[in-house]
């Protein structure tokens, strides 16, 4: 065996690495509103608006959704049976991610009927309970999507730092972690006031980095476990 193939990480530490990279780039499939005509303000609605049942172009952004659950469930629940990180601290982080995964799936499967952000018939109808259980059903999954990816990132980014893992999650991580704990706090206080009818404090602007941030910690993860070299192996069970 040559000095690189010992060199390289192990199959299943490349295996998830692959799943949660290609999840990362699914979970950005809304940066392409740029260049499509959705009728919706990237500044001003939420990013799952996008996949509501009214818009023409919402069973492509259910399907990024449901990709992007899958992968990162996939990869997730593969780190923990394969990888088998001995460290509580990876096992809670892993398991947080795996909560991201599934509540994306889930979410997806659980679309808004209409844009409330954008036709004040769906908004006044969704503030009187007269839209689909679904609305109710999808801020759950969401807001558990949000949690499991909080959990993950500031889990696994403190388990690299503590057990000298993935150099470059340690050295960028807090700071992703800043910044989407950060645009979380703005992204609640963003909704909170469009639903007591005091504007939308650059709604979609908040949401869009929220999910922008986890992107980026996710291919930054994934980049650490391709990465062998100089930095001690992830603790395993024997």
């Amino acid at each position: 065996m040559s000095s690189h193939e010992r060199l390289r990480p192990p199959r299943d530490a490349r295996i998830v690495a692959a799943l949660l990279a290609l999840g990362a780039v699914a979970y950005t499939t809304w940066v392409v509103e740029a260049v499509l005509a959705t009728g919706l303000d990237p500044l001003r609605t939420y990013v799952s608006e996008l996949a509501a049942e009214s818009q023409p172009l919402g069973g492509l952004f259910r399907a990024a959704d449901l990709t992007t659950g899958l992968l990162v469930c996939a990869g997730a629940a593969w780190a923990l049976l394969r990888l088998r990180p001995n460290s509580r601290w990876f096992r809670v982080g892993w398991a947080g991610l795996l909560l991201f995964g599934a509540a994306t799936a889930v979410d997806s499967r659980l679309p808004l009927s209409c844009t409330p952000t954008t036709d004040p018939d769906c908004a006044a109808r969704e503030a009187a309970g007269l839209v689909p259980a679904t609305h109710t059903a999808h801020t759950i999954s969401s807001s558990l999507a949000v949690t499991g990816a909080l959990v993950g990132m500031v889990v696994l980014t403190a388990a690299a730092r503590r057990h000298r893992a993935w150099p470059a999650l340690a050295r960028l991580g807090p700071w992703l972690v800043g910044l989407e704990l950060a645009v979380t706090v703005w992204t609640l206080s963003a909704i909170a006031a469009f639903q007591s009818g005091h504007g939308s404090w650059l709604l979609g602007l908040g949401q869009r980095a929220q999910v922008l941030l986890i992107a980026g910690w996710l291919a930054l993860l994934a980049y650490g476990l391709t990465r062998r070299v100089g930095a001690p192996k992830v603790p395993v069970r024997s």
